[in-house]
């Protein structure tokens, strides 16, 4: 009988260590940390986090506040895949020369600290290293490349292709296509994006929004400022700023109970103590609330506040996100309201309270072509401010919204609409009053040249009946005058600025693009503040 030799212990070691990134890392990976000492690279337990999303998923996009330390990870993760398996072809793609320089330079430092005379038959040797290659032995390569305008990675096959602040490069669309087209088809390839956003008018914000609705191939992650991966890498910043709060407040320390609304809301979603000593530290040499969003973001949406002027208090914007009401049912809905909403219900109407006998209720009303550019957007509230319906669809035509909004105000007890009369609205006007007999609806001020009073039906938009609309919408929300549940809304009202005097969101391919649902809100208060009912 033939008795198999057992494995030595440390060959079997070597074999798990080998066969783990985080291991691999641990043992293996050698950097520079923040007090400038050379460490071994041990993964936290965010960064573990990370490497399971890419081990489950070939393309992954990961949006980001400032100095997260992501790059190091990615590096140190490329080289894993070049030391363990033959023939990969990795590319990193940076924004420009000296991100690319840098960031190349730190890989290399982490080859040239990988043990070779301690295991010559383990990790392969150097053949070529330049100034944006390193080839291995066994075939591996690594590339270093700046984006530019040329496509990136044509002409070569790649397993695995990283692209570092993926917001700031040009062609982002064109550059990721070919990228895309250069990845090997195995099930091992993979494309990694990470960046700190730049706005909305490019083709990330585009790729990051489709994400988070599960409508993209890739698979969406967000390092907010709190994120576990800072707890080590700010520490010192941290201790500086503790340092400083109890020097201002007596020696005493922050507790839950010293928190503002903001920053409970933070608290309670995983920001520590210290990290919100830290917040108040860094905000003492910022301008506002909103250049804080942008450096170090909370949650996507905030990192994409990066131009114009926010004209909605952003800490009360996402105060109220953390606490709106989830709409009700389609089984608690169905039965109740009118036959001709019911297909809407969960697919652009949301219902939050059925309507009571004694109140009255407001709907403010914007109107599309239902072409699929803009939305037809409804807001309704009752007497006491408090949010009690949404809608929101971009391809119901107007002869069908009508209907939609008539059904929908005989609901709501006759409820006051405000129509916006501009473009679409005075078509719909006409076929609720003519057509319907829709009595109950807002009517404005006007003077005809002769100087002569009117009302008409409808609120007509200029720049200066926009700019009070907006004045008494911020007015009423941020007093609390007006209780909003529309997600929709409170995430337009985070990319809803004033850029050269001019309201509104940028416009573009997201529902966040749009501000239909603010100007509706805007149109309800305006029904509320007349105080009127033509019933």
């Amino acid at each position: 009988m033939v008795v198999a030799k057992k494995q030595p212990k440390q060959e079997n070691k070597l074999d798990k260590v080998l066969s783990e990134f985080p291991l691999f890392a641990k043992n293996f990976i050698f950097i520079t940390d923040n007090e400038n000492q050379v460490v071994k690279f041990d993964l936290n337990e965010a960064q573990i986090e990370i490497n399971d999303l890419m081990k489950d998923n070939r393309f992954v996009i990961i949006g980001k506040a400032r100095q997260s330390g992501i790059s190091t990870f990615v590096l140190a993760r490329a080289l894993y895949r070049a030391l363990t398996k033959p023939n990969e072809n990795i590319l990193i793609v940076s924004y420009k020369g000296d991100s690319a320089k840098a960031l190349f330079e730190k890989l290399k430092m982490m080859n040239d600290a990988i043990p070779r005379e301690k295991f010559p038959n383990v990790f392969p040797k150097v053949k070529r290293d330049n100034r944006n290659e390193l080839y291995f032995a066994n075939g591996s390569r690594i590339q270093s490349v700046t984006a530019g305008n040329k496509d990136i990675g044509r002409g070569s096959t790649y397993t695995y292709v990283h692209l570092s602040e993926f917001a700031f490069y040009s062609n982002q669309e064109t550059q990721l296509l070919s990228v895309e087209q250069s990845l090997a088809k195995g099930s091992e390839s993979q494309l990694t994006i990470e960046t700190t956003s730049n706005g909305t008018s490019n083709h990330f914000y585009r790729m990051y929004m489709m994400a988070i609705k599960g409508e993209s191939k890739y698979v969406s992650y967000f390092v907010p400022f709190y994120h576990k991966l800072y707890k080590k890498q700010f520490a010192h910043d941290y201790n500086e700023a503790e340092t400083w709060y109890k020097a201002t407040n007596k020696g005493k320390r922050l507790t839950v109970e010293d928190l503002e609304d903001d920053e409970l809301v933070l608290y309670n979603n995983g920001a520590n103590l210290k990290q919100l000593m830290w917040r108040r530290w860094k905000m003492l040499d910022m301008e506002s609330p909103q250049q804080f969003m942008q450096e170090y973001p909370s949650n996507p949406i905030e990192s994409f506040i990066s131009t114009g002027q926010s004209v909605f208090d952003q800490t009360k914007v996402l105060s109220r996100l953390s606490y709106i009401r989830t709409p009700l049912s389609k089984n608690e809905v169905s039965e109740i309201v009118p036959e001709s909403v019911r297909k809407y219900i969960g697919k652009g109407l949301d219902i939050f309270e059925f309507p009571k006998r004694t109140k009255k209720y407001y709907f403010g009303i914007d109107t599309a072509s239902g072409s699929g550019k803009d939305f037809s957007t409804i807001a309704a509230f009752d007497d006491e401010g408090q949010q009690v319906m949404s809608f929101y669809n971009n391809k119901i035509p107007i002869y069908e919204f009508a209907q939609v909004i008539y059904d929908l105000g005989i609901f709501y007890n006759y409820a006051f609409l405000t129509v916006e009369k501009n473009s679409y609205g005075l078509p719909l006007i006409q076929r609720l009053r003519q057509e319907r007999g829709y009595l109950n609806m807002y009517k404005m001020k006007t003077f005809d040249e002769r100087g002569k009073k009117k009302l008409q039906i409808g609120f007509i938009t200029s720049e200066k009946t926009k700019a009070i609309m907006i004045s008494d919408y911020k007015e009423q929300f941020e007093l609390g005058l007006i209780n909003i549940e529309c997600k929709v809304t409170l995430q337009q009202m985070q990319m809803f600025v004033e850029t050269n005097g001019k309201l509104g969101n940028k416009r573009g391919n997201s529902d966040l693009h749009h501000d239909d649902s603010v100007i509706a809100v805007g149109l309800a208060v305006q029904g509320m503040k007349q105080g009127k009912w033509y019933v």
